[in-house]
């Protein structure tokens, strides 16, 4: 790819990354004036940005499934930083990320002002989490969470943990499985991974280096968490997600409903 279109990328995704932080600046004010600062507002206009985020990435998106009708909690695979702004602009959504991301430049100040949930890995949070998750579903706003804890070079699919499955059981909100898959030239696209010690500029200096690659986001079928064990319900989410992803592959023992423990 020639230089000039690669630069010509950056300077997109700068101009889409200023105008985000507009629109973070204007909500920060809203905060303080004590103004028309609901959730419901912040996750339209997250939502829009996304989308003008995800058009300066180099991806050609294709969107299979029906969005829900009513609030749900998406839950997904998690392969890149980018699952954020693609899945984001599907629908008003808020997201639950690894408190790292606070602190990253301009993107962790975004994140919060879009209404992203953080947590601390280990830190003994996950009651006060479990909480805040609960409420956001009760006040009618969508979640998303990825699950596995962690992102994948998006060739497996790692153990999807049911702690954070249970506000989706208390507030009895249906759970969404989404798959998502990068490919680049009929196979799995080893440029889009965001993994292990990746920094976030390199990430997009390799993305913007390259071709344009192939983004496939599959809606599954809700899944009624009503009554279900989060253990139970975990298993059910990562089985659909599994097989839209894989097809039908064979689970290990320790994934099997009656031999899966309450994570």
């Amino acid at each position: 790819m020639s230089s000039l279109r690669s630069h010509a990328r950056v300077i997109r995704v700068l101009w889409v990354i200023g105008l985000g932080l507009t629109i973070a600046g204007t909500f920060a004010l809203m905060e303080r004036l004590r103004v028309g600062n609901s959730m419901a507002r912040r996750q339209r206009w997250t939502s829009w940005f996304m989308a003008r985020l995800t058009a300066a990435l180099p991806f050609r998106v294709t969107v299979s499934g029906t969005l829900p009708a009513q609030p749900a909690l998406w839950v997904s695979n998690h392969v890149s930083w980018t699952d954020i702004p693609l899945l984001g602009m599907l629908a008003p959504l808020s997201f639950l990320s690894k408190a790292e991301v606070r602190t990253w430049p301009v993107a962790g100040w975004l994140a919060l002002k879009a209404g992203t949930l953080f947590i601390r890995r280990g830190s003994g949070d996950s009651k006060l989490i479990q909480k805040q998750m609960g409420q956001h579903l009760l006040g009618n706003h969508s979640l998303v969470i990825f699950p596995e804890g962690t992102t994948t070079d998006g060739t497996r699919l790692r153990t999807f943990h049911g702690r954070l499955l249970s506000s989706a059981i208390e507030t009895g909100t249906p759970v969404l499985p989404v798959a998502i898959r990068y490919v680049r030239d009929g196979k799995p696209d080893h440029i889009a991974p965001f993994i292990g010690d990746d920094d976030l500029l390199s990430h997009l200096r390799r993305l913007f280096a390259n071709e344009v690659s192939n983004v496939h986001i599959q809606l599954l079928e809700p899944i009624a968490s009503h009554g279900k064990e989060r253990a139970a319900l975990a298993f059910e989410a990562q089985t659909a997600v599994q097989t839209a992803l894989f097809g039908e592959v064979a689970q290990p023992a320790e994934l099997r409903p009656s031999t899966a423990r309450a994570a």
